[in-house]
């Protein structure tokens, strides 16, 4: 296929042929009738008078007539490249349930209103950022063919979304998460046996992760860190860790439900890194710290490297039909050449 017709292609919406060949037969055909009609002398009356029609202005040869001829042969063209099968292609994600199975562990505690982030240049709460970051690497993630689910905590934890490889749900589901929504405190321990029940008994054979991130330490619920981390290894489910916000010293809070009118108020929240650290070893994970807001988005990136299964399914192309610019323009043309042969260009018999 030239390049010129690839360009004109891809412009209208349409990757390739199904049929390049047929289009190749019809557009020679096309053009063989449009030099058969060129060649055909029209039919005339001989007029004595011709040279001083010819003198006084006239045309010898009429350009609508061939303007009207070449608009036909655009829309034969264009019914040839429709006959021909104008497909578009895209690649879509490889069959769900051949990739991991991936829990994104995030805390909505309250010290996750810190406004310690920075996100275009504008100060945001911790929380903002996780989103957006999280919402990122669900997506792409989703994407890659892998099954993601969502687990929220505070002082409680529960099923934000269930396994899914829909990328647009996760970043609906993560748009709709505030500070304080699961409680005030952080329940570390309830969060990662959550995370693991949500993937134990999968049939997944490329590996069952989670990725917790919080930036606080343990002191609700009633399941604890450590039993949570046994549970964790025994089911094989392979944690890495996160810790976000800066350390040490007082940070400025975002006002939650019900403080308008207070002021501004400052606390400190110290991150217990040697704990998450040792959740990540425990687990065959990786322990990372986010002490920047420009931190948390490479954390991910080098977490999405890390977790780079053997695909058993590739990537699926998809083709679909794309005939409708082509039926519009050969519909066009047409339309053009009979305002121009019955209207424009009126012959009598």
């Amino acid at each position: 296929m030239s390049e010129t017709l690839g360009a004109l292609l891809a412009a209208l919406g349409t990757d390739t042929l199904e049929r390049p060949g047929l289009f190749w037969w019809l557009a020679a055909a096309c053009l063989l009738a449009l030099l058969a009609g060129l060649r055909r002398r029209p039919e005339a009356i001989a007029w004595s008078a011709l040279p001083e029609a010819l003198a006084a202005g006239a045309a010898r040869r009429e350009w609508l007539p061939r303007l009207a001829r070449g608009l036909r042969t655009a829309a034969l063209l264009a019914l040839a490249v429709v006959l021909a099968g104008p497909v578009g292609v895209h690649r879509a994600p490889p069959e769900p349930g051949h990739g991991l199975d991936l829990v994104l562990v995030i805390d909505a505690s309250g010290s996750m209103r810190a406004l310690d982030a920075d996100i275009g240049g504008e100060r945001r709460s911790r929380l903002a950022l996780a989103r957006e970051v999280v919402a990122r690497f669900a997506q792409h993630r989703a994407a890659e063919g892998d099954r993601v689910a969502l687990v929220v905590f505070g002082e409680t934890a529960f099923t934000l979304c269930p396994l899914t490889s829909d990328g647009r749900l996760l970043s609906a589901a993560l748009a709709r998460v505030e500070a304080g929504v699961a409680g005030e405190a952080t329940a570390l321990g309830e969060a990662l046996a959550l995370a693991v029940k949500r993937v134990a008994g999968s049939q997944q054979t490329a590996g069952r992760v989670a990725v917790l991130l919080t930036d606080g330490r343990h002191n609700a619920g009633a399941v604890s860190v450590e039993a949570a981390t046994a549970l964790a290894g025994g089911d094989r489910v392979r944690v890495h860790t996160v810790a976000i916000g800066s350390s040490g010293g007082q940070v400025l809070m975002e006002q939650g439900p019900g403080e308008a009118g207070r002021g501004l108020r400052f606390e400190r929240h110290d991150v217990d890194a040697q704990t998450l650290a040792a959740i990540a070893a425990s687990t065959g994970g990786s322990f990372f710290a986010a002490r920047r807001s420009s931190d948390l988005a490479p954390v991910y990136a080098e977490i999405d490297r890390l977790e780079r299964p053997a695909r058993r399914l590739p990537a699926r192309t998809r083709k679909s039909g794309r005939p409708e610019p082509w039926l519009v323009i050969a519909g066009g043309c047409l339309l053009a050449e009979i305002v121009l042969a019955r209207v424009l260009w009126r012959r009598l018999p």
